[in-house]
């Protein structure tokens, strides 16, 4: 039997190898956050991390992630002695009341910890050209915002120029 790491759990790959990696984590782990948006890896409300690197789940077959480091939504925040610790961009989207109906918000979150880990200081033309994730409320004005601050947050954390 293959595993796959999730949220720093091993878990044994059972069933269809088929199933796509969003339906795994959803029916067979309860892992909700991750949402079901288009089914064909568009939208991005699927968005989980493979290996530290931001990945549309739906159409990922789980046979695929043998031995992968799979983080959904459920294991952004760090949790140290029982107390979560919310990730910078988690705490951003609170802070700037960016979701409106939320339903997008986990998949744009996870996109965008990965992007300010491959872009800590972006520019608004990084954000529109490397975020791809869509909301239908539009709320893109409130994330830009979050998303400067979180990654100002996260430079702060590395001891890096503000």
């Amino acid at each position: 039997m293959s595993s796959i790491k999730v949220n720093g759990k091993s878990v044994e790959l059972s069933g269809d190898q088929d199933m796509p990696l969003l339906w795994f984590l959803r029916e067979k782990l309860s892992l909700v956050g991750t949402k079901f948006g288009c089914g064909i890896g568009s939208c991005g409300a699927c968005t989980v991390h493979i290996n530290n690197k931001a990945v549309r789940s739906c159409t990922l077959p789980i046979g695929a992630l043998v031995n992968e480091d799979v983080v959904t939504i459920e294991g952004l925040a760090a949790t140290q002695e029982g107390i979560s610790d919310l990730h910078p961009v988690q705490q951003s989207w609170i802070d700037f009341n960016v979701a409106q109906c939320g339903y997008c918000q986990a998949g744009q979150i996870m996109a965008v910890t990965d992007f300010l880990n491959r872009f800590p200081s972006p520019t608004d033309d990084d954000i529109d050209t490397h975020l791809t994730n869509l909301c239908r409320c539009g709320t893109y004005s409130r994330m830009r915002q979050a998303i400067h601050h979180a990654a100002k947050q996260m430079r702060a954390e590395k001891g890096e120029a503000k």
